[in-house]
């Protein structure tokens, strides 16, 4: 949905930064191979991850919080939110209705400077998030503490959470980032081998008390060996109720990194980023089980101030989803909440909600949903160069070009488009001021981006 401010500025998109055109030109071109496919993205493909304290506070998750059901609808109105991270550790699911005042308005993403304390989570806030979910017409992957929490805290929530969500509960997750646990909540020997026996205790319990329970994991923070001991599992064909593969992916980090700068977040392949697709992929592909990047972002521990909220995570944002689309995965969760320095919505209940850079490029990649990814070759001479492109089933084509370099780039491709987009900034490092909104174009095979941009074009 596209505000009035945003329509006007667009109007003039050429000519929105000038200096932007300054530089020498960069050359790129594009062919498509339209007679082939490649996979299509899923109308839920877009979605957010929040830490499960945040449902501490009922009234986040709400039918009455009407300005975050309003971003949720922007962005898809068929996305899927994830409930877990680092504080679904200390969660107890109470069984009772919220009795005591929340202890806060909104919970950020889990950093190492987290409060860890318990979490209690009230049958009150499993109600709400059902209305939340109603208003916004999203669903949910809903994430139990396996890590701290009883096995039969962890059937009385899931059975409470199946009952109230119904056909919005996707399934649920088995603790968060398990390849973690050790020396933390387990001791320096425990290992994937250790993790499925624990995984499989939980699932025994909550399968033999819930009639149509589903399941996914294993949830992984980096160490691919857990993800292909599960995916191994998997394969023996016990585990019906399993319907979905997850594991987690940040670009780089620790935020106090210092090589976690702009520079890095636009390098094809971060030297410190905590997973490789291709190879996440390929250890998920055996099992033929549908794959979802459950929790992700730029910078893992919260995000680099700087890098994480600037229009360098937006272009990165769209990059990496379109990204991860192509390698086949069927859904991206962006990690967030309150006011953490990667989150695509910031604020809460009394402060209003923004959208932060990120949102955009989520805006700019959900373009993409329900339409078939073509392989295409881009000629330039410039890796921070990327480009996409699709085919619905209305015979609609479509192109997402990523313009990461500090030069101005003229794309030629081998027949017009007519109508477009762009995604742009005051600056690579600006923070404000960044826009989705209609490029000025005629019917045209020659596309001109501004230095650190990104644009989509379309035709029928």
């Amino acid at each position: 949905m596209l505000r009035r401010r945003d329509l006007l500025i667009g109007l003039g998109a050429t000519a929105l930064h000038p200096r932007l055109w300054s530089q020498s030109t960069r050359e790129a071109s594009i062919s498509v191979d339209w007679r082939s496919e490649g996979h299509k993205i899923p109308s839920d493909y877009s979605g957010f991850s929040y830490e499960s304290a945040q449902l501490v506070n009922p009234a986040f998750f709400s039918p009455h919080h009407r300005q975050l059901i309003s971003l949720y609808r922007e962005l898809t109105p068929h996305g899927v939110l994830r409930i877990g991270g680092g504080t679904s550790a200390f969660t107890t699911f109470t069984g009772k209705p919220q009795q005591t005042p929340p202890p806060f308005d909104v919970f950020g993403p889990d950093t190492e400077k987290t409060a860890k304390k318990e979490f209690p989570i009230s049958t009150t806030a499993i109600d709400a998030l059902r209305g939340f979910l109603d208003a916004t017409g999203w669903t949910c992957i809903y994430g139990l503490n396996m890590a701290q929490g009883s096995v039969e805290n962890a059937v009385a929530e899931a059975a409470y959470v199946q009952k109230t969500l119904g056909a919005k509960l996707i399934c649920f997750q088995l603790g968060n980032e398990p390849d973690s646990w050790r020396t933390r909540y387990r001791p320096a020997t425990w290992g994937p081998v250790d993790f499925l026996e624990e995984w499989k205790r939980f699932r025994e319990a909550l399968v033999s008390k819930i009639l149509g329970l589903k399941l996914a994991g294993p949830d992984i923070s980096n160490k691919l060996p857990y993800l292909t001991a599960f995916a191994e599992e998997m394969q023996r064909g016990h585990y019906p109720e399993v319907i979905l593969l997850t594991a987690h992916y940040y670009a780089m980090g620790p935020a106090r990194s210092e090589g976690a700068t702009l520079d890095q977040l636009m390098s094809p392949t971060p030297k410190q980023r905590t997973g490789d697709v291709n190879k996440i992929m390929a250890a998920v592909k055996p099992t033929a089980l549908p794959f979802r990047m459950a929790e992700g972002n730029s910078c893992w521990d919260g995000g680099k101030l700087g890098v994480s909220d600037t229009l360098a995570s937006a272009l990165w944002c769209g990059d990496f989803m379109l990204q991860w689309a192509q390698a086949g995965c069927v859904g991206v969760n962006m990690h967030g909440g309150g006011d953490g320095n990667y989150t695509p919505i910031a604020g809460g209940l009394v402060k209003p909600l923004t959208r932060r850079p990120e949102f955009y490029g989520m805006l700019l990649a959900q373009r993409f949903v329900d339409a078939t990814l073509i392989p295409c070759t881009l000629t330039c001479d410039s890796d921070r160069i990327t480009a996409y492109a699709a085919k619905d089933a209305r015979g609609e084509s479509r192109l997402a070009l990523f313009n990461k370099t500090a030069d101005p780039l003229r794309i030629h491709t081998e027949s017009p488009w007519n109508r477009g987009m762009l995604l742009t900034g005051l600056g690579f490092e600006s923070k404000e001021g960044i826009t989705l909104h209609p490029m000025h174009m005629g019917k045209t095979s020659t596309l001109d981006l501004p230095a650190h941009s990104a644009g989509f074009v379309w035709k029928r």
